[in-house]
């Protein structure tokens, strides 16, 4: 039995709507920034350990800032937290849509593939008496390259 893990149809309108959203979000996110894999890698991380030292650490010295050189940039910091704790809900609802839509796609494919291998069953075992051989060996070349890529796989 063929499986149907979602069943999806989008219309012109709310695909149209889509865009629109996508085309607002990207507007609305000209600030954020691209960094490369080293420059990532390279970047002091605030985790959730490290977050309530910040966070205390910000406090006094917003609180205290007789001792704060005016060469440190605490206004800026202090809105740097400010925009985090402001940015993070809105992150975690995107992530979240992400993660739905990738769950979705994987789904879509599945549901392809497991329609596929059923048909693709059914044309090996009936195709033949309908002329549909030749089709079917044509079709089969997706097993060749696997079974091939396995062998020079074991070939060591």
């Amino acid at each position: 039995m063929t499986q149907n893990l979602v069943d999806l149809v989008f219309t012109a309108e709310q695909l149209a709507a889509f865009d629109a959203a996508l085309d607002q979000l990207e507007t609305l996110c000209q600030g954020f920034i691209s960094l490369t894999p080293d420059e990532r890698r390279s970047l002091r991380h605030m985790g959730s350990v490290s977050e309530p030292y910040c966070r205390k650490t910000l406090s006094v010295m917003s609180q205290n800032p007789q001792v704060i050189p005016a060469s440190v940039n605490l206004a800026g910091g202090l809105q740097d937290l400010a925009t985090l704790d402001t940015l993070a809900p809105r992150l975690d609802r995107l992530q979240r849509l992400s993660e739905r839509g990738e769950d979705t796609e994987a789904a879509l494919g599945s549901d392809i593939m497991s329609l596929v291998s059923e048909g693709y069953a059914l044309l090996d075992v009936a195709g033949k008496s309908q002329g549909l051989d030749s089709l079917r060996k044509e079709l089969s070349v997706r097993f060749r390259r696997r079974k091939a890529a396995k062998d020079e796989g074991t070939e060591t």
